[in-house]
């Protein structure tokens, strides 16, 4: 790989990290941010398919209260900087589609770390606020979004320089305890995210949704595709409700609450 290469791989990988916090511009998506290192690294072919594989991954990956997804930057640029370092092109795919998902559970180690060292530069931004200097804020602001780029750029400098089945033995290598527990400890941050989400969107007119949409997500048949589409069907029924206003009744029991003016006719 030529050093004009490297260099645009880094970049990538930068913004890549950075906007898994900012969500602006999506680098950090699989099929951006693989497409973007195929093309700097003259695999462009092979890097939209691994891109494109991955997204489909992704899609079901998403941060739920103080449940934190598989890092979709670092799976994307690791994986897509494997498939070039391994020369097989479109071939290799399927290997680095693999090496992938392990990564992604991997960079949640190095999600807590920056979000730890974050916790100081909060308060730091908080004693500068007290001073009214807003300038220093800014800078603090902008320190802690380099630290997510770098969370990337690091990594992605690294697998540079070393060889990607040195890489892959590493990850096969790591003790059943180590990922047993990452996966009970994911699963337990999950289930309280998704707690925190219930207790600050709870309520009465929401209750039989969240209902429905957990018997209808244990349907195993049905594809993100789908439960996305019932999820827009049940959030326009919501809305026309909402409109209605319980005028089945000629509107002397509307209360604003479309669900109880339909229960109230009852």
């Amino acid at each position: 790989m030529s050093v004009v290469s490297i260099i645009l791989v880094l970049i990538v990988a930068f913004f890549a990290g950075m906007e898994g916090i900012l969500d602006e511009f999506q680098f950090h998506q699989p099929l951006v941010a693989c497409t973007l290192i195929g093309l700097v690294t003259g695999n462009l072919e092979a890097g939209i398919i691994l891109g494109g594989s991955l997204q489909m991954i992704a899609l079901g990956w998403a941060n739920i209260g103080a449940a934190v997804a598989p890092d979709a930057a670092l799976a994307s640029v690791a994986s897509a900087i494997i498939l070039v370092l391994g020369g097989q092109g479109v071939k290799g795919v399927s290997s680095a589609i693999a090496i992938a998902i392990p990564l992604a559970v991997a960079g949640l180690f190095l999600t807590m770390v920056v979000r730890t060292l974050a916790v100081p530069i909060v308060h730091m931004m908080d004693a500068a606020a007290e001073e009214g200097d807003y300038r220093k804020i800014e800078l603090l602001q902008i320190g802690a979004i380099v630290m997510q780029g770098l969370r990337i750029a690091i990594p992605a400098g690294l697998l540079m320089f070393i060889p990607a089945e040195a890489v892959q033995s590493g990850l096969e290598s790591m003790p059943a305890w180590l990922t047993d527990g990452m996966a009970i400890g994911g699963g337990m941050v999950v289930a309280v995210g998704y707690a925190m989400v219930i207790n600050m969107m709870a309520t009465k007119e929401v209750w039989p949704f969240f209902i429905i949409g957990f018997v209808v997500a244990a349907v195993s048949q049905l594809t993100l595709i789908a439960l996305g589409a019932l999820g827009v069907a049940m959030a326009l029924i919501y809305l026309n409700l909402s409109k209605m206003g319980g005028s089945g009744n000629g509107g002397s029991s509307n209360t604003g609450d479309p669900l109880d003016s339909i229960l109230n006719d009852y």
